[in-house]
C-alpha cells in the first residue's frame, strides 16, 4: 500500500477544514499541507447546505456580551464559556475577512451596510446572509482561496482510522474510494474537521455522505468526548415521501420573518408550548412541540406539521427565500402561496471532541474544529451560530497549527503496521455471507428515532443500548463483493460502523443525564435540574469498562457569566443565612 508524510493533514473540506488550510498556509507557507475529503472540495458537506446565515455583532446597538448571553441561554448554560466567548468575540473579524480577504459578498441594506435578519432565540437581529444560499457563497470563495495557494487536496478519500499510540495522533489511514486502495498518511499535526451530521435518524438533514466519521474516529483513538447526548433536531425538515430531499431544512429565517406553524387541525400550536416567543422560540422547544403534535395525532398526511409564510406575500417570499421556494417547487408545492408539510429533522451535534479555544484535543498532535468539536453550543445551538463556529474555529485552529506544526514530531509507521490496519478495514471482503448494510441502516435509523430521539425515557434507552450492540455484531458479518473501486456496499458497511459507534455514545450519555435540558428531553425526568445537572458528561474509550466506554461528569465552569438561576439561588441562600444569624 502507498504511504505519504506531510506536516499538516486536514480531514474534511467544509468551512472549518478549508479556512484552517488557508490560515495554516498563510501562517507558515513552508508547511506541507494535505486536505483529504470524502466528497468533492467545495461541492459536498454541510457548510455548503447552510441557508440561513452567520451570527455576528456589527450594529452599534448590539454587543458581544449580548450575543454571548443569548448563546449561553440557548445552550442552557452547559456551554464551555471560553469556547463560546471565542465564537462571539471572533465573529466580526471573521465576517470582515470573509468579505475583504476571501471574497464573499453578503446581502446589504440600501445604505450599503451588511443586512442582518432575525433568527430564533436571539435578542437582536444579527444574522448575516447571502439570500437563503449563504453556505454556497462561503464555500465557493473558500475553495477559490485554497486553489490559489496550491494546497494539495485528495478528493473522494475517506479517513477510516486515526493512528494513535494513546498519547498522540501521528496521522491517519485513508481509503481511496476511486480505486478501493488504502493510503497511510503520517503527519505532524492532524486536524479533524469532517463535520458531524447525525444521519443515524429516520429523518435527517445533513448531506448524504455524512456518517459521523470524525466522532467515531476520535473515540476509537481514545480522545476525550463531551455532551454526546446533545443532538439537535431542526423544527422544519421538508417531507417528500421516500425522496432523498426528505429531512432537508427549511431554514430558520422563515420563522424569523414571521412564518407560522400549524397542525392538521389548523391550530397555531406554539401557543401551547411557548406563548411568549411562539415560532421564534429556540430550536429545541419548537422541534419538540412539533413532535408532540405529531405524536398526539394532529399531524398531516405525511405525519408532519405545516409551516406557512404565504401571509408575508408571494413577492416577498420569492425574493427573500429563492432557494427554498425552488426546493419546495421541485416536490410540487409553492412555499410562497400556501402551507408546506414539515417534520423535526436530526440536524446537528452539539456534543463532540473536548477542545480548548485553539482546537487542541486530549491527544497531542490532534486538533479539532467545527461540528466534530463539542462545547461551543451547550445543550442547544442557535440558528446562525453553526457556520459561524465552522469558519471562526477554522481560522483559530489554522493559526494554531501554523504556529505549532513545525515543532511537532514526524514519525512514519513501518509498512507492516499500515498493512495490518488496512486489513482490518477490508475484513468485509472475507465474509461468505451476511446482512445487507442498507437494511441494517434502515433498522438503525428507526431504532434511534423511536428509542433515542426527540423524547427519551430510561426503558427505551436501555432497549436501544441492547439493540445497538446486536447491530454492531451484525455489521461484522456483512459480506462485500464486486469491484473495490466505488464499492457502495463497502461504503455502507464503513458508514454503519461509524454511525453505530456514535449512536452508542449518544445513548450512553442520554442514560446518564437524568433530567431534561435543551435538545435532551427525558420524558421520565421532564424538568431541568440545575441543582444536580449543571454538568458536562464526558466519555472515553476504555478496555476496562463494559462496552469499552467510561463515562463521568464534571460541574460546568462559569468562567465569564453565572447563570441567573444560580445567582438567584446563591442570593436566596445568603438571605436565608442572614435571617438565621
Amino acid at each position: 500500500m502507498r504511504t505519504e508524510s506531510v506536516d499538516v493533514l486536514i480531514l474534511g473540506s467544509g468551512g472549518a477544514g478549508l479556512f484552517a488550510a488557508i490560515h495554516a498556509y498563510d501562517m507558515n507557507p513552508r508547511l506541507k499541507i494535505l486536505v483529504v475529503t470524502k466528497g468533492l472540495m467545495g461541492k459536498s458537506g454541510c457548510t455548503r447546505m447552510v441557508q440561513g446565515g452567520f451570527n455576528v455583532v456589527l450594529d452599534p446597538a448590539d454587543s458581544i456580551e449580548r450575543h454571548f448571553s443569548d448563546t449561553l441561554k440557548g445552550g442552557r448554560y452547559i456551554n464551555d464559556q471560553e469556547l463560546t466567548w471565542a465564537l462571539v468575540h471572533d465573529a466580526p473579524a471573521t465576517i470582515h475577512e470573509l468579505e475583504a480577504g476571501v471574497g464573499c459578498f453578503f446581502d446589504r441594506r440600501p445604505d450599503g451596510t451588511i443586512h442582518q435578519k432575525a433568527f430564533a432565540g436571539q435578542s437582536f437581529d444579527r444574522t448575516v446572509h447571502r439570500g437563503d444560499l449563504t453556505g454556497i457563497e462561503i464555500m465557493e470563495r473558500l475553495r477559490d482561496q485554497v486553489l490559489a495557494r496550491n494546497i494539495a487536496v485528495l478528493e473522494e478519500h475517506r479517513a477510516v482510522e486515526l493512528i494513535s499510540d494513546g498519547e498522540r495522533v501521528m496521522g491517519a489511514l485513508v481509503l481511496d474510494i476511486r480505486h478501493g486502495t488504502f493510503l497511510g498518511i503520517t503527519a505532524r499535526a492532524t486536524l479533524l474537521a469532517t463535520g458531524g451530521g447525525p444521519t443515524m435518524y429516520k429523518i435527517a438533514a445533513p448531506s448524504l455522505e455524512k456518517s459521523e466519521d470524525g466522532l467515531a474516529l476520535a473515540f476509537r483513538a481514545g480522545v476525550l468526548m463531551r455532551d454526546m447526548e446533545m443532538v439537535q433536531y431542526h423544527p422544519t425538515g421538508l417531507l417528500a415521501g421516500a425522496g432523498r430531499v426528505t429531512g432537508s431544512v427549511l431554514e430558520e429565517g422563515l420563522r424569523g420573518a414571521g412564518g407560522r406553524l400549524y397542525n392538521a387541525q389548523g391550530e397555531r400550536y406554539m401557543a401551547r408550548y411557548d406563548p411568549e416567543r411562539m415560532e421564534r422560540a429556540t430550536r429545541d422547544v419548537v422541534a419538540r412541540a412539533g413532535y408532540m403534535e405529531i405524536m398526539a395525532g394532529r399531524g398531516g398526511p405525511q405525519g408532519g406539521v405545516f409551516i406557512d409564510v404565504s401571509h408575508l406575500g408571494p413577492e416577498f417570499v420569492r425574493k427573500t427565500f429563492p432557494g427554498m421556494v425552488q426546493r419546495v417547487q421541485d416536490i410540487g408545492f409553492d412555499l410562497a402561496t400556501g402551507p408546506v408539510e414539515v417534520s423535526p429533522t436530526a440536524h446537528f451535534h452539539m456534543g463532540g471532541v473536548a477542545i480548548d479555544p485553539d482546537g487542541h484535543s486530549s491527544l497531542s498532535g490532534l486538533f479539532v474544529a467545527g461540528e466534530d468539536a463539542g462545547g461551543v453550543h451547550g445543550a442547544n445551538r442557535l440558528g446562525g451560530n453553526g457556520v459561524a463556529e465552522s469558519t471562526i474555529y477554522g481560522r483559530r485552529v489554522g493559526d494554531a497549527i501554523g504556529r505549532e506544526a513545525a515543532a511537532l514530531p514526524l514519525n512514519p509507521l513501518p509498512d507492516e503496521k499500515w498493512e495490518l490496519r488496512a486489513r482490518h478495514h477490508a475484513r468485509f471482503w472475507n465474509t461468505a455471507s451476511g446482512d445487507n448494510p442498507a437494511h441494517l441502516l434502515t433498522e438503525l435509523r428507526m431504532l434511534m428515532w423511536e428509542k433515542c430521539g426527540l423524547v427519551r425515557r430510561e426503558k427505551d434507552l436501555l432497549e436501544c443500548r441492547t439493540a445497538l450492540a446486536a447491530l454492531a455484531e451484525r455489521v461484522e458479518q456483512i459480506s462485500v463483493v464486486g469491484a473495490k473501486a466505488y464499492n457502495l456496499r463497502w461504503a455502507d458497511a464503513l458508514n454503519l460502523e461509524s454511525l453505530i459507534q456514535v449512536s452508542q455514545m449518544v445513548t450512553e450519555s442520554a442514560v446518564v443525564r437524568t433530567e431534561s435540558r435543551g435538545s435532551h428531553y427525558r420524558d421520565d425526568f421532564p424538568a431541568e435540574n440545575d441543582e444536580d445537572w449543571l454538568k458536562n458528561v464526558y466519555l472515553q474509550a476504555s478496555d476496562e469498562k463494559p462496552g469499552g466506554m467510561k463515562i463521568f461528569y464534571k460541574d460546568v465552569i462559569f468562567s465569564r457569566e453565572v447563570p441567573p438561576q444560580v445567582r438567584e439561588a446563591k442570593s436566596h441562600e445568603f438571605s436565608q443565612h442572614m435571617v438565621q444569624r
